[in-house]
């Protein structure tokens, strides 16, 4: 039996600048991670059972049309999804269901889970977004910089030139002012084969059993198996009714041996 290399050939090969853009966007997705799951600990919200099945599928069909509506390199929607993208950013006034808070509707080894943002609330979701994009990003340059700058090497030096040099406005990364300015829409989406629910719980200062349900949720001693979920997240924003919104989408499933 062969041994494993300690590096693949795609990331000895890596160019410091793919490398220090590889980490960006690592981080990036973090950020939105942290910013979209937070406000339990952050904003005051509350995690809210019971979202209606017709709501969670109507969200969840919407959504799925936006997505199939977009051009494959831009997250801007065609203005014939304009009418589609401002009604489910107005569902929750429709349905009386409370912005900022995070609505879930769950079934066995399934999880939807929708919150509607708004005006300050975009505000603050695009603050703490920057915040948590430059704090990684800082952390990873000190890290890095004390772990591999005696090396001393030119791609060593290079690749921690490369990090220092990145910088990213995450408003400008997500288009704000183009939603603004033009009154367009916009979608991206995060996906992740493994999310630990673990993890998920603790940016929302949540017990995994308030999200997916006791009979779903690990037991006291999970193995990696039992922590993992499939994970996909939409980030909807758009002017409505004169307000800046954002909804954001999240679909969770177990994933099971052989999945």
């Amino acid at each position: 039996m062969f041994e494993e290399p300690e590096e693949s050939p795609a990331e000895r090969a890596a160019t410091p600048s793919q490398r220090a853009k590889e980490k960006a966007d690592e981080f990036r997705m973090h950020a939105e991670l942290c910013a979209v799951f937070e406000a339990t600990r952050k904003f005051d919200a509350q995690i809210v059972g019971g979202l209606n099945a017709d709501i969670a599928r109507d969200v969840q069909r919407g959504i799925g049309k936006l997505e199939k509506s977009k051009l494959p390199d831009s997250p801007v929607l065609p203005e014939t999804s304009a009418a589609d993208a401002a009604a489910l950013l107005n569902r929750f006034a429709e349905d009386n269901l409370s912005p900022n808070d995070y609505h879930i509707h769950r079934r066995p080894g399934e999880v939807m889970m929708v919150r509607w943002i708004e005006g300050e609330q975009v505000d603050s979701f695009y603050e703490r977004l920057q915040a948590h994009f430059d704090a990684a990003l800082n952390q990873c340059r000190d890290e890095e910089r004390q772990s591999h700058g005696w090396k001393q090497d030119a791609p060593t030096l290079a690749y921690l030139d490369a990090l220092d040099a990145v910088t990213i406005n995450m408003a400008e990364r997500y288009l704000r002012e183009i939603v603004r300015k033009h009154s367009a829409s916009a979608l991206s989406t995060q996906t992740a084969d493994e999310m630990d629910i673990l993890h998920l719980g603790s940016i929302m200062n949540a017990e995994p059993s308030e999200l997916v349900g006791g009979a779903s949720a690990p037991g006291d001693e999970p193995t990696e198996q039992d922590r993992t979920w499939f994970f996909k997240l939409f980030s909807l924003r758009g002017m409505n009714e004169g307000k800046e919104r954002m909804c954001f989408f999240a679909y969770l499933q177990k994933v099971d041996e052989g999945f």
